[in-house]
């Protein structure tokens, strides 16, 4: 995965850079409202107990944590090309 990213986005400057806005775009989506619905999701989970879980509030903390690892790897893709911008534009790559 590493190399085919490096060889195909990482290797084209408009493709870093339209990669870098989608990234952008995924994490700032992403991450806009989740640790207000990670409090209240555990808040309904430490108010109402076995009744939260039944009615899938166990489910939605997963689906929570999927999301926070895909914004966490769209944040990776982010700096990644960021970094190789930043290289490209200070003239070392």
């Amino acid at each position: 995965m590493n190399t085919l990213f490096q060889r195909h986005v990482l290797s084209r400057r408009w493709l870093t850079f339209a990669t870098l806005g989608l990234s952008l775009l995924a994490f700032g989506a992403g991450t806009l409202n989740l640790g207000f619905l990670v409090i209240a999701n555990f808040h309904l989970l430490a108010d109402h107990g076995w009744q939260a879980v039944m009615d899938g509030a166990l489910h939605q903390s997963l689906e929570l944590l999927v999301t926070a690892y895909l914004c966490a790897a769209a944040y990776v893709v982010l700096k990644t090309c960021e970094q190789r911008l930043v290289r490209w534009l200070g003239g070392n790559g």
